[in-house]
């Protein structure tokens, strides 16, 4: 209980996260934490120059306007085995397609005939070389199907089994988690592995990086019900790559990506596109976290807030990027609770 008395809302000034765009994180003030309430989307030849209208932009099916522009879906949800059985559930191996690349992962689906409400668990990073189908955030998973719901677990393009394939900017990670969702929603109530499903009811759960992927999802317009965030990525994608290479990796990751002018970033980071979201958001961070700032997830709530998007915001005392013991028991139960507000009544 004295744990879950010392968590509580984020809220920080508007100032604060002005003045956080050009200062880093070290100097970034402290802001105080007091409670809100949460509100229920070429032309050839070595003597002609290329015009900008003839020279494609390398980023330019990256960007949120594309994403948003394109279509998802029109795969199958593949049952390639049973993993495991418990007391409340079943665990099946799945593969699906994802812009021609096989992308696999497991779902644990309730006992019963349903239909029961859907949360796709979304890892963080990961080295590949290290990646297990069923990692770390399996119990998690296991925790929402005890729950009552179907919990999809997407391991990604590039993470072994599934198929290579391009992720600049981890957007190829997005694309394949919109077109699980669109086939999700497409198998819904249908005969297969998903029959069980409600379409009406799909919700998004994100660890770190799956966080960043999910407001990249948010931002293109995903049909989602809600979406929690733990731990969460930047919508910033400078913000981001600057982080990965310079304190994540030692100067391994993110030196492609940060190639990309301001103005191509623009358009490519979620960030500048929350004014589009739609689903109401849960926003869970450790005030510890020596892996993703602290501050980039308050900041966020202070935007969300400023749109007069549905946001709740709730700071973790003592907690690190991966939560444990009681502070993770609360996150499970808040986060079940945040899904049951907004699912539809049947």
């Amino acid at each position: 209980m004295q744990n879950r008395a010392r968590s509580q809302v984020l809220v920080i000034s508007l100032s604060a996260l002005l003045a956080a765009c050009n200062l880093p994180a070290s100097e970034l003030p402290t802001p105080e934490l007091i409670a809100a309430s949460a509100t229920p989307f070429h032309a050839s030849g070595p003597t002609v120059a290329p015009t900008p209208a003839s020279t494609p932009e390398p980023y330019a099916q990256l960007s949120i306007n594309a994403l948003s522009g394109r279509a998802y879906g029109g795969g199958q949800v593949v049952d390639l085995g049973v993993l495991a059985t418990t007391n409340t559930f079943t665990r099946h191996l799945i593969s699906y397609p994802s812009d021609g690349l096989t992308v696999n992962g497991f779902v644990d689906i309730p006992f019963g005939t349903g239909p029961f409400p859907v949360v796709l668990v979304l890892h963080g990073y990961v080295d590949p070389d290290d990646y297990k189908v069923e990692g770390y955030t399996a119990g998690y998973a296991a925790a929402f199907a005890n729950a009552g719901y179907i919990a999809i677990h997407p391991n990604y393009r590039n993470y072994p089994p599934s198929d290579q394939g391009p992720n600049e900017f981890r957007v190829g990670f997005a694309i394949d988690v919109m077109n699980l969702i669109a086939d999700a929603n497409a198998q819904a109530g249908q005969q297969g592995l998903l029959a069980a499903a409600n379409a009406d009811a799909i919700f998004l759960w994100g660890h770190s990086m799956g966080g960043g992927i999910i407001l990249r999802v948010l931002a293109v317009g995903a049909d989602v019900q809600g979406a929690l965030l733990y731990g969460s990525m930047s919508g910033d994608e400078r913000r981001n790559f600057e982080h990965i290479r310079d304190v994540l990796s030692e100067g391994d990751r993110g030196n492609e990506e940060l190639l990309a002018t301001d103005e191509q970033l623009a358009q490519i980071s979620p960030i500048f596109f929350y004014d589009r979201i739609q689903a109401p958001v849960s926003i869970h961070h450790g005030d510890i976290d020596d892996v993703v700032p602290l501050v980039w997830s308050q900041e966020l709530c202070e935007l969300l807030q400023s749109l007069g998007k549905s946001v709740e915001c709730f700071t973790y005392h003592n907690m690190p990027h991966t939560f444990y013991g009681l502070n993770d028991q609360l996150l499970v139960e808040r986060s079940i609770e945040f899904f049951q507000r907004f699912t539809p009544n049947p």
